[in-house]
């Protein structure tokens, strides 16, 4: 398994690097008031790419410290039922 996991990520890095080699030509990426940038097209894809990974995880992060906040509390809950529980059984 470990071997295939090394092949499939040469693999994809092989492909990377010849995406890469294929698409150096500059682009220009033109914003509001005039604005622009001109970089080759692998560089600008792969910054809006790490944006986009970006703006991704900072959109689930709430989704997930909230789901945390919730997981806790229901393990309180679960001890001090727990705990009420042996109470009851000891008396």
């Amino acid at each position: 398994m470990r071997y295939l996991s090394w092949l499939l990520g040469l693999a994809l890095f092989l492909l990377t690097l010849g995406f890469a080699v294929k698409n150096s030509d500059t682009v220009v990426v033109h914003y509001y008031l005039g604005y622009q940038w001109q970089a080759s097209l692998v560089l600008v894809i792969l910054v809006f790419l790490c944006i986009g990974v970006a703006v991704g995880v900072g959109a689930s992060l709430g989704f997930i410290f909230r789901q945390r906040r919730e997981i806790l509390s229901l393990k309180r809950e679960m001890r001090a039922r727990a705990q009420a529980h042996d109470v009851k059984g000891e008396g």
